[in-house]
């Protein structure tokens, strides 16, 4: 189950949904809401922040209208649904652009109703206790850094939940609430976020242990991953110093991509065709998310469009060129124009001759051992480095072991079953990271 936990409740949105009451009151009457247009939700949401920092009263009210969303107000509702939709329509886009499918939207909005049960549930057990008017849960092992006890909040003074109580409620629905009860009865949950939450996700994972949320056979993971940077190494961000969004990066690689390859047409000047529009894509698009999967999740990279779309190393189009390169091969050993769609040879046996046809077939096998260990541990770069590693393999064999010019048709028959497996290990990890291949680059 791939679920998509969006943040679609807390604080910002009592601040959103103020902000809407004065500027676009319509957004609050319910049998009217769907009809406004928000524009830009990212300006909408400064000039909403701008005033909660700057005006008081604004603050104040924002506060309160979170506590009514929570409660479960019409007009504060009205005005939340707006919001949401008006994002997942934005949302879409990028998934369109990113090809992600099978995503199933649940956010925290969708615990709502069960928080008040895993205050009072911790309560009951002694776990959650009174602090400075909120309650809150103290773990062993976590203080503040004047050594006192550092407390996980889960009911704010003024009746509030937090991001703590909308995660329990969270795991006891994927863990332990059976699927006969909607629940999801899962062994193994990975929470995909930012290094920066790890001590929360840590409090959050011991407290459900504590009140025996988590059954025996299930695990709670985090897979945290590192910030993108600038390439001077700073917060990523556009000249003017606003964070810069991922649709314009996107467009801004494709963009690059198909520049790249007009050069290297026949008609440099002429407009991009359909066909080169859309490898332009596969290139572009692929080459980020490439840049990163193939890097260390947990570290920190730098940025680069350069780099990225580069076609040497362990890059995107590197690997789309070696995949490329295999189906022109096979094209030009079994007689198919280049223009109708490569239809693959029956496999055949591979007669070994050569130490690289070897080393080749040695780093083949190692695939099932390479996605246990990514299975396992969570890394996809491992996947990339194994990519690498083996579109080198190939090109060692290939200045080695002719295919065309085989000694003998049985060689050759061997030899292009090597080219097939290859591609088909180049095609299947470059799937499994999201990332099309195309015949000709």
């Amino acid at each position: 189950v791939r679920l998509n936990h969006v943040g679609d409740w807390g604080t910002q949105f009592g601040m959103l949904v103020e902000h809407l009451r004065d500027e676009y009151p319509i957004a609050l009457d319910k049998s009217k809401s769907n009809e406004v247009d928000l524009g830009d939700l990212v300006l909408l949401y400064k000039a909403a922040k701008k005033r909660f920092d700057d005006d008081e009263e604004f603050k104040k009210r924002a506060r309160e209208g979170v506590v009514k969303l929570q409660s479960g107000n019409p007009e504060e509702l009205a005005a939340w649904e707006a919001l949401c939709a008006a994002s997942r329509k934005e949302f879409q886009k990028i998934y369109d652009l990113l090809n992600i499918k099978g995503l199933e939207e649940r956010g925290e909005s969708f615990y709502n109703p069960f928080l008040n049960d895993v205050v009072e549930d911790l309560e009951k057990q002694g776990l959650a206790v009174e602090s400075e008017g909120a309650t809150a849960v103290f773990l062993d092992g976590f203080t503040n850094r004047d050594g006192s006890p550092l407390p996980m909040l889960i009911r704010k003074s003024d009746g509030g939940f937090n991001y703590a109580t909308t995660d329990l409620a969270a795991i006891r629905h994927r863990v332990l609430v059976p699927a006969s009860e909607n629940g999801e009865e899962a062994n193994r949950v990975l929470y995909v976020t930012d290094a920066g939450q790890a001590q929360h996700f840590e409090m959050v994972f011991q407290a459900a242990k504590l009140a025996g949320f988590v059954p025996e056979n299930a695990s709670l993971e985090h897979v945290p991953f590192g910030l993108v940077q600038g390439e001077d190494g700073k917060k990523f961000a556009t000249r003017s110093g606003d964070t810069v969004k991922l649709k314009d990066l996107l467009n801004e690689a494709v963009r690059i991509a198909g520049n790249d390859i007009q050069s290297r047409s026949e008609d440099p000047e002429a407009e991009l065709s359909e066909a080169v529009q859309k490898v332009a894509e596969i290139v572009g698009i692929g080459a980020v998310k490439y840049a990163d999967l193939s890097m260390n999740r947990e570290s920190n990279y730098r940025f680069s469009y350069d780099r990225m779309l580069s076609l040497n190393g362990n890059t995107a189009p590197y690997m789309l060129y070696a995949y490329a390169r295999i189906c022109g091969i096979v094209r030009k050993a079994t007689g198919q124009d280049d223009s109708e769609l490569l239809q693959w040879p029956e496999a055949s046996e591979i007669l070994i001759t050569h130490e690289s046809e070897l080393e080749l077939i040695r780093n083949l096998v190692k695939l099932p051992d390479i996605l246990n260990e990514v299975e396992r541990d969570l890394y996809p770069n491992r996947m990339c480095d194994y990519l690498f590693e083996t579109s080198q393999k190939f090109n060692q064999f290939y200045e080695n072991c002719s295919v065309n010019n085989a000694e003998t048709l049985e060689l050759k028959a061997g030899r292009l079953s090597l080219c097939m497996a290859t591609a088909a290990t180049i095609r299947l990890l470059l799937d499994l990271l999201g990332i099309e291949v195309v015949e000709r680059l």
